[in-house]
């Protein structure tokens, strides 16, 4: 039975008095609305209305009931117009995964960026180096990382841009070892390893104008898994390592590292937003996936040409 038509049928019947008068406001026939009336009493094993050949009139219970139907229906009503209120204005809490460096470095402040436009999202942001199941976990949006595209699945996938990898060192490491000058020349410094579940920690492919040169790392004094913490080894002065542009640009900014190698780069990342479903989108996540695309997509550029423009200093 289906409970909320006879609810409804019933409020007809009641206001109008009539079952003739429901049928027509309704696109129905008579009958089909004598046995909905019936199937409801027969539910509720109460009689709601009494029938004469000349009039219909609300019994005692009848009339509770309908006060109570009233409630229930101003009740769907608000429910059903805050579900469609979010398919059209952003407001809630937006459920956003990403990994360390990124989240840290690009996401936080897209979030400051994005809620001075939409203050009624909240966001609750975790960093991870995981690739969470967003269903299971509950994430609204996750930003992943891969080297090409991301494998086929039941998500929506939206590209946000391109980020890269530079060798960088301190300044104090080049001056007790020297600069490389070549691809070459890497196999007799102390080339530190990250450990990404994107790439292989045991060798880097260096693009440059003269092609790739892929590198293979001597066994290294110092291994870690979060490019945040290996930047803190080079500053240390430990050795030469690959970091992502977004990790390493202000350190570049201002002196404290150094570009090895300037012409290349290594380990090319496409970011992604990945999120459940495009049909019905909530606004809060339809307007974050939007704001991402222009902001990050721009944010990395403008960032990556800096890269490209800082003078390498020069080294001993």
């Amino acid at each position: 039975m289906d409970m909320f038509r006879n609810i409804k049928i019933f409020v007809e019947v009641a206001e109008g008095s009539s079952f003739t008068a429901a049928a027509v406001r309704l696109g129905t026939t008579t009958g089909y609305i004598s046995r909905s009336i019936s199937e409801l009493e027969s539910h509720l094993r109460t009689r709601l209305l009494n029938r004469t050949t000349r009039r219909i009139a609300l019994t005692e219970a009848g009339e509770r009931y309908l006060h109570r139907c009233y409630g229930i229906l101003a009740s769907l009503a608000e429910a059903e117009a805050e579900a469609s209120d979010a398919h059209a204005r952003p407001a809630g809490t937006l459920r956003v995964h990403a990994m360390a460096s990124i989240g840290q470095n690009y996401v936080v402040p897209a979030i400051v960026a994005y809620q001075e436009r939409y203050p009624a999202v909240s966001i609750d942001l975790t960093l991870s180096q995981n690739s969470p199941d967003l269903l299971e976990e509950g994430y609204d949006v996750a930003l992943r990382l891969a080297p090409n595209s991301l494998p086929d699945s039941a998500y929506i996938m939206q590209s946000l841009g391109t980020i890269y990898s530079v060798l960088c060192a301190s300044p104090a490491y080049l001056e007790a070892h020297g600069a490389p000058k070549s691809a070459e020349d890497l196999s007799h410094h102390m080339c530190l390893q990250v450990a990404l579940p994107v790439w292989p920690s045991d060798r880097w492919l260096l693009k440059g104008p003269g092609g790739d040169h892929e590198v293979v790392l001597p066994s290294a004094r110092f291994k870690v898994n979060l490019p945040d913490a290996m930047a803190a080894a080079l500053h240390g002065g430990m050795g030469i390592g690959a970091l992502p542009t977004l990790t390493v640009i202000s350190a570049l900014r201002a002196g404290t590292l150094v570009r090895v190698l300037p012409e290349y780069q290594l380990q090319h990342l496409n970011v992604f937003a990945v999120y459940a479903s495009r049909q019905y989108l909530d606004a809060k996540i339809k307007t974050w996936v939007q704001f991402l695309r222009e902001w990050l997509a721009s944010t990395m550029s403008t960032d990556n040409a800096e890269i490209q423009g800082i003078v390498e200093r020069p080294q001993m």
